[in-house]
């Protein structure tokens, strides 16, 4: 049996037991992680997971999985109410809310058994104004991780396409010189992620990558919404789009210039209104703009890679904006952390 199989049938199997756990008592101490909620759930989230799959933008499939997997999760605990004790209300609470986070992990190959939920975030927003500005946005700026996994729906609205939204984490938590590393989506090209490392302030790693080769719906049109997620663990960082893996980087290794060549050219989607041919226009002026200051980080990164120690281990985390030039906007929503302790 295949381990996506494996892992699909141990989040039936969680779900299941993590509800009658409410009434009965935790049965397992394999199953206590999930439990281990670092702050009360609020109902803003627990709202929101439930209707994501009407919302215009999220991945289909995963819309989907999300909202089946909470609503399966009410139906197994509306069963057990004639032999349980349901005075337990904060428990149901959690059990519910954290269920969505569960059936997503197997996207990206993890155990849900692996570590628990950190935190569950309700939607947040940045804005910014002006030349190479950044912004930071996290409720739970006390909690710190090596190990984890990291998702949430990103809308933009960019006038620069190398503005990027994204996650930052294993930060010193260092504002103005920090150490720490960014993932983050652009608009440049047809879409465009970026895995930096930055020492002291300074761009001393950086990765690209092109979603739309493997990520047929990635969108990179302003206002529209990609799935960020990230997988840490150890030295390796996975990053997906929209469920999909879009590439691996070892942060021990230096930054790779192949990966700059030949930027995929924007593509302008079949029945395109009038704002969306604009801001193809836009992204087509962009275009050489856009790779130069890809290149320069490109630049500063190969610069300072071998004279840097460039491998974070733990730290801070939380969502990121970066603007290039003009302004931007980056909402997230749907976001968690799931610590890994396995």
């Amino acid at each position: 049996m295949k381990r996506r199989e494996k892992i699909s049938i141990l989040v039936s199997a969680l779900l299941f037991v993590a509800v009658v756990a409410v009434a009965c008592g935790p049965q397992t101490s394999r199953l206590l992680p999930l439990y281990q909620t670092l702050t009360p759930l609020s109902a803003e989230v627990k709202g929101t997971l439930t209707v994501r799959a009407g919302q215009v933008g999220s991945n289909e499939n995963l819309a989907t999985a999300i909202a089946k997997a909470t609503s399966e999760a009410q139906l197994v605990y509306g069963t057990q109410t004639a032999v349980a004790d349901l005075n337990s209300p904060s428990r149901l609470a959690t059990a519910t809310a954290i269920a969505p986070v569960v059936a997503e992990l197997p996207r990206y190959g993890i155990d849900p058994g692996d570590g628990y939920v950190a935190w569950m975030h309700p939607p947040v927003t940045i804005q910014l104004e002006g030349y190479q500005q950044t912004g930071y946005a996290n409720n739970f700026q006390n909690v710190t991780a090596g190990n984890f996994v990291m998702a949430a729906d990103i809308t933009w609205h960019t006038f620069n396409s190398a503005s990027g939204c994204g996650f930052m984490f294993r930060s010193n938590g260092d504002t103005n010189q920090p150490s720490q590393y960014m993932v983050v989506i652009t608009r440049v090209a047809s879409g465009q992620m970026a895995f930096l490392g930055m020492v002291d302030g300074k761009i001393a790693n950086y990765h690209n990558f092109y979603p739309k080769s493997k990520d047929k719906s990635f969108s990179w049109l302003n206002d529209a919404t990609n799935r960020l997620g990230v997988v840490a663990r150890g030295k390796i960082i996975d990053l997906y789009t929209n469920g999909e893996l879009i590439g691996e980087v070892d942060v021990s290794q230096p930054p790779d210039p192949i990966a700059m060549s030949v930027p995929p050219t924007p593509e302008l989607p079949s029945g395109a209104n009038s704002s969306q041919l604009q801001d193809f226009n836009n992204q087509l002026s962009q275009a050489d703009s856009g790779m130069a200051a890809l290149n320069n980080e490109l630049a500063q990164a190969q610069r300072n890679f071998s004279t840097s120690n460039a491998v974070l281990t733990d730290g801070f985390l939380g969502f990121v904006g970066l603007s290039q030039s003009g302004s931007m906007t980056c909402k997230f929503q749907n976001g968690w952390l799931f610590n890994l302790v396995k």
